[in-house]
């Protein structure tokens, strides 16, 4: 059978006997669908092509360890840690949420303020610190639905597939991480708010 033909799982299973040139055949049957993924998230080429090369690092370095689990999921599983990755860019660059009109974003829109007074500059970084500290706190599952909501942009129903869960069970997710930001808000009278 021509390698081409081969199942993702019985590449895997090729490459981890050996065969570097079945890895190769993986990435190029892939690659546009994981690069564009990366991309319609970053928009920065420069950035999705280190990421890009990442998430190969990680996959290879997972491989090569024997610890790779999950037959015929490939795709999927490369899929995850791309947005890991992504999720790790976002967070360490401090890029912040953009604006939107409804309340789901109604605490992260509080930053959208591109006054260049220095001021203003240092409050929006405050709060930048303390959304960051407080997402922090969150649970895992409800910290990755966060940010990939907010941060990502995703639709749920990517954040399902991404994650591995039904739709409600994600937007159960998001809906308790607000409901915990918001808490989490109140009780330590964290002010999310700029000078007028």
């Amino acid at each position: 059978m021509a390698r081409h033909e081969l199942s993702d799982a019985i590449l895997v299973k090729n490459y981890v006997e050996g065969d570097e040139i079945a890895l190769a055949t993986l990435i190029e049957r892939h690659q546009s669908k994981i690069y564009g993924f990366i991309y319609s998230k970053i928009q920065d080429r420069d950035i999705c092509d280190d990421i890009f090369q990442d998430t190969f690092v990680k996959v290879i370095k997972t491989l090569k360890t024997k610890s790779y689990n999950e037959e015929g999921k490939f795709l999927p599983w490369v899929m995850r840690i791309a947005h890991n990755l992504i999720i790790d860019y976002f967070r360490k660059s401090k890029k912040m949420p953009m604006h939107r009109d409804n309340d789901e974003y109604s605490i992260f829109s509080l930053i959208s303020d591109t006054s260049p007074n220095v001021e203003s500059r240092i409050i929006t970084e405050q709060i930048e610190l303390d959304l960051s500290r407080i997402i922090d706190e969150l649970p895992d599952d409800q910290r990755e639905v966060l940010v990939m909501r907010i941060y990502q942009d995703l639709s749920f129903k990517e954040i399902a597939d991404l994650t591995g869960v039904s739709i409600n069970t994600a937007l159960g997710r998001m809906r308790y991480a607000l409901l915990n930001l918001r808490k989490v808000i109140d009780k330590n009278q964290i002010i999310l708010t700029g000078l007028q």
